[in-house]
């Protein structure tokens, strides 16, 4: 099966199951984007389980309002992750999600890295 970005579902790695947001290469269209976050959001509520995810955020410009809808994107799916993995930020706007999800009052585990691959490990792993 496959998600609404395209990511086989589930995905399987060294042993673990993730799942992947392909928010990445989406530049400055930022209604493909949040249409594709919708409809990935209802996957995830759909599959009623806590989900390892890592979010691809390569080349896509995080604005203020991209920010925003990651937030309530986060908001939403509370209940099902379990762990969240970012990769692709620039340090700027690591920093800058860094700081809307502790105003925002999110407390999940979420790590944040520029290779997927760490990524990925990080998630399955039981640390």
């Amino acid at each position: 099966m496959k998600s609404p970005g395209g990511s086989i579902f589930p995905y399987y790695y060294k042993g673990g199951e993730i799942h992947c947001l392909k928010y990445g290469n989406k530049y400055k269209d930022e209604e493909k984007l949040f249409e594709l976050m919708k409809q990935e959001e209802d996957f995830i509520i759909k599959t009623n389980k806590k989900l390892k995810i890592w979010v691809d955020m390569y080349t896509t410009s995080v604005t203020s309002k991209v920010l925003q809808e990651l937030i309530n994107n986060l908001k939403n799916l509370d209940n099902y992750i379990e762990r969240l993995s970012f990769v692709g930020l620039s340090g700027i706007n690591e920093w800058r999600l860094k700081r809307s999800i502790k105003k925002a009052g999110i407390t999940l585990k979420i790590s944040y890295y520029s290779d997927p691959e760490d990524a990925k490990t990080w998630l399955v792993s039981e640390k």
